[in-house]
C-alpha cells in the first residue's frame, strides 16, 4: 500500500473541525476527489502533501506514519515518494522548462538513483506530453499556461515517485486543452508503481479515474 489515511481531521481556527474519509492507495490506482468550494478537498491533499501540519489522525506513506517521525524525517519520506502538482504551479519564471522540471530530483538521492540520464528522461516525458525541446528550452514566463502545467507534471513524476498529488491542474484550461492534458499526464505515469489522487471540481474528469470520491458535506452540523 502507498498511502492509508485514517480518522483525518482538520480545524481553521475556530471553525467547524472537517472530517475526512478514510483513503487506501495502491499501485495503479486513479482517484479523483470531487468536491465545491470549501469542502475540504485542497486541505485534504495539504496534509497527505505536508503542507500544513497533521492535527489528528494519521497518515502513513509506504508504510510510515508521518506523526511517528522528526521534522527533517519527514521531509525526506516526502521528497522521496511524493510528486506533487501544485494549483498555482511554483514555477520558477526565469528557469527554462527543463530546469524547472528537474527541480523535482533536487532534494531526493532515491529519486535521483532512479533516473539514468536526466536531460534524456525530461526529453521523454516532454515528447509525451506533447512539449517540443524549444518549449523546453525556454523559460517558464515564456510558456503557456498549458506549458507549465505540462513542466510541473514532468517534475512531479520524474524520479518515478510512488504517489501523484495534483491539486485542480486543469483549472485554467478550457475543455479541449483539459481532455488532452489529463490523457497525457495518466498516460505518462506507470500504473506498477505508482498512483495518482487528483483534486478537482469538474465532473467531465470522471471519465478518466477509477475511483471517485465525493466531498460534499464533511464537517461537523
Amino acid at each position: 500500500m502507498i498511502l492509508h489515511t485514517e480518522s483525518l481531521r482538520y480545524t481553521y481556527g475556530q471553525g467547524k473541525p472537517i472530517h475526512f474519509p478514510d483513503l487506501r492507495v495502491n499501485a495503479g490506482d486513479k482517484i479523483l476527489i470531487m468536491g465545491p468550494s470549501g469542502s475540504g478537498k485542497s486541505t485534504f491533499l495539504n496534509l497527505i502533501s505536508g503542507a500544513i501540519p497533521l492535527q489528528s489522525g494519521s497518515i502513513q506513506l509506504n508504510g510510515t506514519p508521518y506523526g511517528d517521525l522528526k521534522p527533517s524525517a519527514l521531509d525526506r519520506l516526502r521528497a522521496d515518494h511524493l510528486g506533487v502538482i501544485f494549483q498555482t504551479l511554483n514555477l520558477i519564471p526565469y528557469l527554462s522548462g527543463a530546469e524547472n522540471a528537474a527541480l523535482g530530483l533536487r532534494f531526493s538521492k532515491r529519486r535521483q538513483s532512479r533516473v539514468e540520464d536526466k536531460q534524456v528522461e525530461i526529453q521523454r516525458l516532454a515528447l509525451a506530453l506533447g512539449l517540443t525541446e524549444l518549449q523546453l528550452a525556454a523559460k517558464a514566463s515564456h510558456l503557456s499556461i498549458g506549458q507549465q502545467q505540462r513542466i510541473a507534471v514532468i517534475r512531479a513524476l520524474l524520479g518515478r515517485p510512488e504517489l501523484i498529488l495534483a491539486d485542480e491542474p486543469t483549472s485554467a484550461l478550457d475543455p479541449v486543452s483539459t481532455d488532452r492534458f489529463v490523457r497525457e499526464m495518466l498516460e505518462s505515469f506507470d500504473p506498477t508503481t505508482q498512483a495518482i489522487v487528483l483534486v478537482s471540481h469538474n465532473p467531465a474528469l470522471k471519465q478518466f479515474f477509477d475511483r471517485v470520491i465525493e466531498f460534499e458535506d464533511i464537517s461537523d452540523d
